[in-house]
């Protein structure tokens, strides 16, 4: 399989060179805007500037770029036959609707995380949040990144936070708590909480506390290397040749079984 890498020369571009590698699979080119970054890449795999451009030379193309080039990313890729392995966040809703538009015309992967293991904390998160009265047990997400991060709370513990919300029947936007200071007041009920602490080269940690007078109950995921998104991001890639057109997530790859 031709798999094209978009930002190739950043941190997880050159991981994935690496996985898709690793995988039999083909390194068909890559986007960058600075090719005298390139050093370190094999010579063999050609650049580029455009996705457009890109998009000539393979089948799928992985995208962990900025949330600013989603749209004309899309315009790219749509009509082409090539599948879209997205794994940039922070999506404005606008960016989100665009999403889910281009998937009735292409085949797009899209998670905020591609650890399986951060897959299976957002299920079991979601289980809790439909099993767990949310009048009962308070939920709260805390996560800690590395200090160049510069979103917060971080699209995964909000894709945790979706997931949480789903599982009680309501939307995040209406429950969501972060970045509490000063006065705040009692915690309202049925509040999904968010706390964002940032040092270090710490790659991500993630907790989700449900919380009741009486017990808690801790999911917890660390991630020790950025290659966990690389690889997860490969085996979606993989996963995705021949798909029919839709919006896919992790855990389709995975074959979850919908709740």
């Amino acid at each position: 399989m031709r798999i094209g890498i978009a930002g190739i020369t950043g941190r997880v571009g050159r991981l994935l060179v690496e996985e898709v590698l690793a995988a039999g699979a083909t390194v068909a080119g890559g986007t960058t805007r600075s090719p005298e970054q390139a050093a370190g890449l094999p010579e063999s795999i050609p650049l580029f500037t455009t996705m457009s451009a890109l998009a000539e030379e393979c089948e799928a193309v992985i995208d962990f770029t900025h949330a600013d080039t989603v749209a004309s990313s899309a315009k790219s890729l749509v009509g082409t036959g090539v599948a879209w392995v997205l794994g940039t966040t922070g999506l404005s809703a606008q960016q989100n609707q665009m999403l889910r538009e281009a998937a009735g015309y292409m085949t797009i992967v899209h998670a905020a995380n591609f650890s399986p293991g951060v897959t299976l904390v957002r299920r079991l998160a979601q289980m809790m949040g439909q099993a767990l009265p949310a009048e009962s047990y308070d939920a709260e997400i805390v996560e800690m990144h590395h200090r160049q991060k510069v979103d917060a709370p971080s699209g995964t513990a909000l894709a945790i936070g979706q997931a949480v919300a789903l599982g009680r029947g309501v939307a995040l936007e209406d429950v969501r708590e972060s970045g509490r200071d000063g006065l705040t007041g009692p915690r309202k009920p049925g509040a999904i909480g968010f706390a964002a602490l940032r040092g270090g080269q710490i790659v991500g940690e993630h907790d989700v506390l449900f919380t009741s007078a009486d017990e808690q109950i801790t999911l917890s995921h660390r991630a020790f290397d950025r290659r966990i998104f690389a690889t997860g991001a490969v085996r979606a890639a993989l996963w995705a040749k021949g798909r029919e057109a839709g919006l896919y997530g992790m855990e389709d790859v995975l074959g979850l079984p919908p709740l």
